[in-house]
């Protein structure tokens, strides 16, 4: 029999945006709500980005973060924090010199991608390892940078997220694995439907999680429309299930969201009906060792 299975609701991420839903979550206050919304419909992991509250446009500010932090917190101790790392790897080149960054690169030093993370230390963050054409951009995550980041986010005693867009990355994890930078059993998340990437393919997500070390955690997910189906195939492969707002913005064909709670409960009750037990928060923590 399988162990319960995770859900992770991913509640706003940082290129979906408002004109695509409106009901996409904003402020700290709404990031939080839909974060405590969503546990309470059976999510166990909120993954978390923060936007200008004015803007709504993707944003680092490690106060946003803290907000949003203390908000969850203090209505839910129990439900887990997964804190994004991923902004701040984006190169655009210049048209007229491709070794110069043109306006929208996002590049920064990998020790101020994790300062939030340092600080406030949530349960899990991201360690995205992709490096790869994305749009127009370029988003870049050196294996120099990753060990970085790898090495102030084990010392700052919080779990990665290892984030695979691709082969490739399976292949640099598992060097980071066999170094000692990660350590074992890790936690990884299969990233399907990213153009260049792997696309959302049941040969190929059962493909990446094999290459997977034996004992990990792993969770796999697909961008729009693939979402929900490829959520219920990585439970039929093993794995656990993530939806939301950062992902998809519909319900259903045609049907936006209302909310992030409404992913989740819809994923929940696909997952009930395929046979599977949802994880509460606490079976999420033993499950991923995190005390």
């Amino acid at each position: 029999m399988q162990d319960p299975v995770i859900i992770t609701c991913a509640v706003t991420g940082n290129i979906t945006t408002r004109a695509q839903n409106p009901a996409l979550p904003a402020t700290p206050e709404e990031i939080a709500r839909a974060s405590l919304d969503a546990a309470a419909e059976g999510a166990a992991i909120a993954h978390i980005h923060v936007r200008d509250p004015e803007t709504a446009a993707p944003s680092m500010k490690p106060a946003l973060y803290r907000e949003v932090v203390d908000r969850v917190r203090s209505a839910n101790p129990h439900l887990v924090l997964n804190i994004t790392t991923g902004p701040g790897g984006r190169f655009r080149p210049s048209p007229e010199d491709p070794k110069v960054a043109a306006p929208g690169t996002t590049l920064m030093r990998p020790e101020l991608r994790v300062e939030h993370v340092v600080d406030l230390k949530p349960e899990i963050c991201t360690l995205d390892l992709n490096t790869m054409n994305s749009g127009q951009d370029v988003v870049i995550n050196t294996p120099g940078n990753v060990r970085k980041m790898a090495t102030l986010i084990r010392d700052a005693g919080v779990k990665p997220e290892i984030e695979l867009f691709d082969t490739g990355d399976i292949q640099l994890a598992l060097d980071l694995i066999k170094d000692g930078t990660l350590a074992t059993p890790a936690m990884f998340s299969i990233v399907t439907g990213v153009k260049y990437g792997l696309p959302s393919s049941p040969d190929l997500l059962a493909a990446a999680s094999r290459m997977l070390p034996s004992g990990s955690v792993w969770t796999g997910f697909g961008l729009g429309r693939m979402s929900f189906p490829m959520m219920a195939q990585s439970w039929l492969l093993g794995g656990h299930a993530r939806v939301g707002m950062e992902d998809n913005v519909y319900l259903e064909r045609g049907v936006l969201t209302a909310d992030n709670a409404a992913l989740v409960r819809r994923a929940r009750e696909i997952l009930e009906h395929l046979g599977a037990r949802i994880a509460t928060a606490a079976e999420a923590r033993e499950m991923l060792q995190l005390g």
